[in-house]
């Protein structure tokens, strides 16, 4: 005995001692719950991060863009009052450079950037192709995406008559860094580029569109001399996006989409997965707890004559109900630190295999300390939740009866 252990302390862990078997099936049990919680935790952060990172390549969080225009009533003897549509034309967003300074102060805007995109033709010997010329200002545009890190061939170098293109238009125009090409916008503009740069931004399709140049090229290129047609924002927590969407537009009048409201599928699947996963987790808790709860039933059932003789020598009800609560909190919070441990050989194993075919991770998993500090702490109120019925149960025992059997 020793004495400066509390007497409910030295009772549940002899009590624990005596059915080994039991303490260590219920624990084992316990670590492989916690381990699969963990594991799917970890798997499903470092899934979903990966797919939002990869939608998010090559687009912003918001795009601000000038209100639609109201369609003009126009009469027909025949047919009566219609509606005819304004006629498609780019349209800068008013007082802009206000609106972007207004927008940095907000606490929730990491970045604002400024462009001015439109159609255009890009024209290198016999290949045309239809673009999308886009000018911007590359300090604040990296900010939003990472443009710079997606070169893949030359530099982000973007001053007068220069541009950097997309490898799968670069391969259409039979084209490198250094070579030349025209850019011919709808308004009949013309301008001669040097290819600085080549990007892949992981989408096809942006990196046979996108021809990026300075902002002040594309805006003479566009008839949108001192104006811009977007304004691309990112943000500290991307999941608020569509919430300061609609902020934006009731304080600026602008029309602000969101990504979330661009890629509403997407964003409704991972919604999805993230309640399946947490039913899931939910359920596997559950079946921890009952398991835990039936093996300390089965203890009290065992031990009631230990625990009557206990009664009978000033045991009080209380102390009782601590030591099997303290059963159930010791079994939770051993069955966490292994079920930890297993689960970091896990996330090891699949990191190992796991792989594409150029030896790359098939994704990164980030497994952060505070999953395994939750785990533990989860694991051990579970152990004590559980132990609640059975430690009652043990606290009611009349002595008598329990040390006559």
């Amino acid at each position: 005995m020793t004495p400066w252990l509390p007497f409910e302390w030295i009772a549940a862990t002899r009590f624990l001692r005596e059915g080994r078997a039991q303490s260590l099936l219920i624990i084992v049990g316990v670590g492989v719950g916690v381990s699969v919680i963990v594991f799917m935790s970890a798997l499903l952060s470092g899934l979903q991060s990966n797919l939002v990172r990869r939608t998010l390549t090559s687009q912003s969080h918001i795009v601000l863009l000038p209100q639609e225009e109201i369609a003009r009533p126009l009469r027909d003897a025949t047919l009566g009052p219609l509606l005819q549509k304004q006629a498609q034309r780019l349209r800068s967003i008013d007082q802009w450079q206000q609106i972007r300074s207004h927008l940095s102060q907000m606490p929730e805007i990491a970045a604002v950037s400024p462009s001015a995109a439109g159609p255009a033709f890009a024209v290198r010997g016999d290949a045309n192709k239809s673009v999308t010329l886009i000018g911007i200002e590359p300090e604040h545009y990296v900010r939003i995406i990472a443009l710079n890190e997606k070169i893949v061939t030359g530099q982000l170098l973007l001053s007068a008559g220069e541009a950097v293109i997309g490898i799968e238009l670069a391969r259409d125009l039979g084209a490198g860094v250094g070579d030349k090409f025209s850019i011919t916008t709808s308004n009949g503009a013309t301008d001669t580029l040097i290819i600085t740069g080549l990007f892949d931004l992981g989408n096809k399709g942006v990196n046979q569109r996108n021809v990026y140049v300075g902002l002040r090229s594309a805006q003479t290129l566009l008839d949108l001399v001192g104006g811009v047609s977007s304004i691309d924002l990112s943000l500290h927590d991307i999941y608020t996006a569509e919430s300061m969407a609609l902020r934006i537009t009731r304080e600026t009048g602008l029309q602000a989409d969101s990504w979330i409201k661009t890629n509403a599928q997407f964003f409704t699947a991972l919604n999805s997965q993230r309640i399946s996963s947490n039913i899931i987790r939910f359920f596997i808790g559950l079946s921890v707890a009952f398991g835990i709860a039936s093996v300390l039933v089965v203890s009290v059932v065992q031990r009631s004559k230990e625990i009557g003789i206990l009664r009978a020598m000033g045991a009080t009800r209380g102390q009782m109900l601590r030591i099997f609560l303290l059963q159930g909190g010791i079994v939770g919070l051993l069955g966490s630190f292994l079920g930890s441990t297993l689960a970091w050989f896990f996330l090891a194993a699949w990191r190992t295999l796991a792989v594409n075919p150029d030896g790359t991770p098939l994704f990164m998993i980030t497994v952060e300390p505070w999953l395994f500090a939750i785990s533990a702490g989860g694991a051990s109120l579970v152990g004590i939740l559980a132990a609640l019925i059975p430690a009652r149960r043990a606290a009611r025992l009349d002595p008598v009866v329990a040390i006559r059997g």
